[in-house]
């Protein structure tokens, strides 16, 4: 996409979107000193050129069929993924088996298990396993399979081999999109194997999402909301959503950040 043609802020605003993964309205009136309706039809025009998606309250980068950036991601929502992963691992006692699978909320769950003792930890991502061996009272196993260089998740039929070794206590799970029929979908075919096997292998599945993800699109499917035990977001404001939760019995947790 080419944008030569649009005016400073805009520019501005496309380059701040593309550091930190979505822009807000709020912030962005603070940040240029104008009134939130201006930001508004900024980004109601990036949005119409196809350089952003709009969302509640401001806009993403569009998700299309590439990942964004990995520090992009992280950085999406990072105050409503630290309450989700401090309130899943309320969940967990310690002396719990669990696996752990790629994520940026994920991750944010790892932080959150740290003071947890006797913990065994299963996981295919390189930064939870990296951040977690450091704690003598936590036993950490990594996967083996093909690291990714974007975001050090390892994949691919070896990993998937590897899970299927284990049952555990609990699964702690991300995704990258869910659809409004409850469809959980992510970008790679590989990850997406890897993902599946930890829910199969799990006695307890928790899905951990923020609410970003209910306005992103992603093109290989992993299973359905209704596969999961409990789901953690910050946000639920969809009643297809919630009926869908009560439906199959999954217990909705909202952190309300």
């Amino acid at each position: 996409m080419n944008n030569t043609f649009l005016t400073p802020r805009l520019s501005e605003i496309l380059d701040l979107a593309k550091e930190q993964g979505r822009v807000l309205v709020d912030d962005l009136a603070a940040h240029f000193d104008v009134t939130p309706q201006t930001i508004r039809r900024d980004l109601n025009e990036l949005c119409e050129k196809r350089f952003l998606t709009r969302i509640h309250g401001g806009a993403l980068m569009p998700s299309g069929i590439e990942n964004m950036e990995y520090e992009a991601r992280r950085k999406i929502a990072a105050d409503e993924k630290h309450a989700i992963g401090q309130a899943a691992a309320r969940l967990i006692p310690d002396k719990a088996s669990l696996f752990v699978n790629i994520g940026t909320t994920t991750e944010a769950v790892s932080d959150a298990l740290l003071d947890h003792e006797g913990l065994l930890v299963i996981t295919n991502n390189i930064n939870v396993a990296n951040r977690m061996r450091v704690y003598p009272t936590l036993e950490v196993i990594i996967a083996g399979g093909v690291v990714r260089g974007s975001d050090g998740g390892v994949v691919g039929e070896a990993a998937v081999d590897f899970i299927r070794q284990f049952k555990v206590d609990y699964a702690v799970i991300g995704v990258s999109s869910i659809d409004q029929d409850g469809a959980l979908c992510d970008f790679d075919f590989r990850e997406v194997k890897v993902a599946q096997a930890i829910i199969a292998n799990a006695r307890h599945v928790i899905l951990v999402s923020d609410s970003t993800k209910f306005e992103r699109s992603a093109p290989v499917r992993i299973g359905h909301l209704s596969q999961v035990h409990t789901f953690i977001t910050d946000r639920c404001a969809a009643p297809s959503m919630r009926a869908l939760c009560k439906e199959a019995g999954v217990q909705l947790i909202e952190t309300g950040v």
